[in-house]
């Protein structure tokens, strides 16, 4: 895990350190809502465009809002009108689960994914997501170019098209008192993604309690005290305004959480050859760029943090960061044969020993 003596050190004042699920603002980008639109009945006639009907928890104004568009008017104009895009912002139908099932009866075409909708679609997914998995930017680059072949035909298998990925970033603990130790850990009241398995697994590993939340209960539970550590990406954190509640951010980074941008292979299918090659190669230049601004806004989240009265804390001693990594181990052991297999789990620590 990196460590860091300072902020530039960390990676927060360079571009390329952090887009998980945290969280949230992340996921405002990432978390898919579902609209109440049917499927069409019948074959569109020739003249009819192809609606690809899109969802989001990002608000309007957002800027996965506004590449989402720039990308629809790219599209729309290289198939001459054929294929649109038809969105649905701000988070107007349920959470991920809802999405995925909407999109599996035809109302919903595409959505943006944190790693837990993705995984509800294919477990082994999240294999990236992993707590303590990545220490740096390069491994995370690395195991992502060579892992993305694989998961692409994987996601096809399933009836998914992988139009690209849009990582959430580093993730952190925010919490009322400075976590430094698991000692610390271990004294605070730490929330868990209802639901979560891999967060759960590094917290049974570290012997912790966490309470388990849906992410929209947490604001509330930080304010009346119920829990008082969260785990968030910085802009997360920001846009959520769990900050407000939670005084402090580590140093210690949890994971780097995935997301990406998925489409129904049904709906995919019934474009041309032709606007089918336009829209995976404008979706990935656009989705690129997506990442890039996410990084940056997680940078200067941590600043506009820092501003407001955040404190950093300090770099946690080495035997503690050891423990850390200890339990990540544990947890991607314990998660062999439940989420992923033993083979897929090797292959990922073996791209990952080419770069440390």
């Amino acid at each position: 895990m990196s460590c860091f003596k300072n902020r530039r050190q960390a990676g927060f004042l360079k571009t390329g350190s952090g887009v998980y699920k945290l969280l949230l603002a992340p996921m405002l980008w990432a978390l898919g809502a579902g609209v109440l639109a049917g499927p069409g009945t019948g074959s569109a006639r020739a003249e009819d465009p192809e609606v690809i009907k899109f969802s989001t928890l990002a608000p309007e104004g957002s800027s996965w809002m506004k590449e989402m568009r720039r990308l629809s008017r790219d599209v729309e104009q290289a198939t001459e009108g054929a294929v649109t895009f038809r969105f649905y912002p701000g988070g107007v139908s349920g959470d991920e689960k809802d999405v995925i099932r909407k999109m599996r009866i035809g109302q919903l075409h595409g959505a943006g994914f944190t790693g837990v909708g993705l995984g509800e679609i294919l477990s082994e997914v999240r294999v990236l997501d992993l707590p303590f998995l990545f220490e740096t930017d390069r491994q995370v680059r690395h195991v992502y170019q060579k892992m993305h072949t694989y998961f692409v035909e994987r996601f096809e298998k399933n009836g998914y098209v992988l139009l690209g990925w849009v990582p959430v970033g580093w993730v952190h603990f925010f919490s009322k008192q400075h976590i430094r130790t698991v000692q610390d850990l271990k004294q605070s009241k730490p929330w868990l993604w209802q639901g979560d398995p891999l967060v759960r697994e590094a917290y049974h590993a570290l012997n912790i309690n966490p309470i388990p939340l849906s992410i929209t209960d947490v604001l509330l539970s930080l304010q009346t005290g119920m829990i008082d550590t969260v785990y968030a990406s910085p802009q997360g954190a920001l846009a959520l305004q769990w900050f407000t509640k939670t005084q402090t951010m580590s140093q210690v980074r949890m994971a780097y959480a995935t997301g990406g941008v998925l489409l129904t292979q049904r709906k995919f299918s019934r474009l041309s050859s032709e606007h089918q090659k336009a829209l995976k190669k404008l979706g990935a230049q656009h989705l690129d760029r997506l990442v890039k601004t996410i990084q940056e806004e997680n940078n200067r989240s941590i600043e506009v943090m820092l501003r407001n009265g955040v404190e950093l804390s300090q770099l946690p001693p080495q035997e503690d960061l050891e423990a850390f990594h200890q339990a990540g181990a544990i947890a991607r052991k314990n998660l062999v044969g439940k989420l992923y297999s033993q083979n897929l789990l090797d292959t990922v620590l073996g791209y990952l020993k080419e770069v440390k």
